[in-house]
């Protein structure tokens, strides 16, 4: 899933992402580029949790359009 997360714009914004991410689905990968604000996650965890953990850490996602 592509995600947009407007507010990670560093390498610190990128790590708590990732461990956010990683608190729903340890085994999932994440791809982040804070320059555009974009996360490519790959995991079969649901969408909202992932959202969810997102959001609990300060860092809520939009879908990203194409």
């Amino acid at each position: 899933m592509q995600l947009h997360i407007e507010n990670m714009t560093c390498s610190g914004c990128v790590r708590t992402v990732t461990r956010a991410i990683h608190s729903v689905d340890p085994g999932a990968t994440v791809n982040a580029d804070p320059e555009h604000h974009t996360v490519e996650v790959g995991t079969s965890a649901p969408r909202a949790g992932i959202e969810a953990a997102l959001a609990a850490a300060g860092y809520p996602a939009a879908r990203e359009t194409p």
